[in-house]
């Protein structure tokens, strides 16, 4: 406890305008108000409250990482969190009817709603094993830092405001979101924006990434679903067959070699063919061939320029599969767009992102601004102030089956947290 006592106090005097690199520039309003937050004598209590309860947070972390949650079905892990954040002491907490866990305070005024925001779902399928392995200083599981560190993250947020009696003037909401991996297309997050109940003002997410990453940048992406269908046969007694396989593989050699071309150059943008799909036996011409594409852009129009490079490329294949074959029916293609993130930005200049480096600043971090793919893309493309943090600790592996964390100062993050939590929501005295 001494030794954060001296960290505190070397913190109060902490006074930088620039980030590190002396690129990020921030306003001295928020430099001092993220200061006068910091001397708050409850927030003081909350930050000290925040590592004397690091057992329980790792608890909370492990207890809930081993809760399976894949895609499209994250109801059992929604239902924990929901049950924890009453824990916490927020009384108001419902699950909305697509999965998504919302815990309210009501502010001291209460004229906006401020939200603190972390994702249910993994990327891992029903019945992957998500026991938590210690080794050391070390815990691996899958999920265990995409994004279950982040839930554990608002359960201590939520219960060190409550412990400590800190009464915001906006009201604060607490939420677990569906659906933000793979092809769930971060419907959580969207739900919630179109139902507007409750509308939100202004949106903090805890993902991947160490302590001060600040993510003003949506990274945009289009997913596609890309099937060719024919009638299938033997191999040696309907050779001469449209094949969907053949004219697949055609396909992806011609989007690679244009998409190659137009990636060279311009705003970073990437492709990726993740999931092939078809066939039933070597001897067989398979009736169906299908494939799962991944393309991302910083720039929308390039997003657009590459669907059309993805769809003329296809039809080449699909033309000349077609030409090629010597009886039966043509081959048919058909192309789904089973993702759709909206790409867009925050300006550094916004109060938000102003706010989330002075407090960064403030912790002794420096900020970076990044881009990336949230549940903040959804709020970013709307005009809604937004960022993402990081879960903070050390970590890697995320998305495989050895993912691992470390907590490294993990309650640096949370103490971050609750800064640009307050700063954005106010604070009654």
């Amino acid at each position: 406890m001494k030794k954060f006592s001296l960290l505190f106090t070397a913190l109060l005097v902490f006074n930088i305008s620039y980030s590190q690199d002396d690129n990020l520039i921030v306003d001295d309003i928020y430099t001092k108000s993220i200061k006068k937050i910091s001397r708050n004598a409850k927030v003081k209590k909350a930050f000290n409250y925040i590592i004397d309860i690091e057992e329980k947070t790792i608890k909370n972390h492990i207890e809930l990482t081993e809760i399976e949650a894949p895609p499209f079905k994250e109801e059992r892990r929604a239902k924990e969190f929901a049950e924890r954040l009453k824990l916490a002491g927020i009384e108001n907490v419902w699950i909305d009817s697509i999965g998504n866990v919302i815990g309210f305070l009501k502010g001291s005024v209460g004229n906006k709603n401020i939200a603190v925001d972390a994702h249910i779902d993994t990327v891992f399928p029903e019945g992957t094993d998500v026991k938590v392995r210690v080794k050391n200083d070390t815990l691996f599981a899958p999920g265990i830092g995409d994004d279950t560190r982040g839930l554990a993250m608002i359960l201590t947020l939520a219960e060190t405001i409550k412990k400590n009696n800190i009464e915001p003037i906006n009201n604060i909401i607490f939420i677990g979101t569906v659906g933000e991996e793979g092809l769930g297309d971060l419907r959580g997050v969207r739900y919630l924006f179109k139902n507007k109940t409750p509308k939100i003002d202004s949106w903090i997410a805890i993902d991947g990434g160490s302590i001060g990453r600040v993510n003003n940048q949506a990274l945009g992406s289009y997913r596609y679903e890309v099937i060719f269908d024919g009638p299938g046969g033997h191999s040696w007694g309907a050779f001469g067959l449209v094949n969907p396989h053949h004219a697949l593989g055609s396909g992806i050699k011609n989007f690679i070699n244009k998409a190659d071309a137009y990636t060279s150059s311009g705003p970073k943008t990437s492709y990726n063919v993740g999931v092939i799909n078809g066939g039933t036996s070597v001897n067989s011409i398979p009736f169906k061939s299908s494939m799962l594409i991944d393309i991302r852009s910083i720039e929308p129009n390039r997003l657009k320029d590459m669907e059309e490079i993805l769809y003329n490329s296809m039809q080449e294949a699909l033309k000349e599969q077609n030409e090629m074959k010597r009886s039966g029916p043509d081959l048919t293609l058909t192309i789904n767009k089973i993702g759709n993130r909206p790409s867009g930005i925050v300006e550094e200049s916004v109060p938000l992102i102003q706010k989330t480096i002075a407090a960064t600043q403030y912790m002794g971090v420096e900020p970076r601004l990044t881009i990336g793919s949230t549940d903040s893309n959804i709020p970013i493309s709307l005009g809604v102030p937004a960022v993402t943090i990081g879960r903070g600790g050390d970590g890697g592996g995320a998305h495989s089956l050895d993912e691992w964390w470390i907590n490294k100062e993990g309650y640096k993050s949370i103490q971050l947290a609750l800064l640009i939590l307050l700063s954005e929501s106010g604070i009654d005295k």
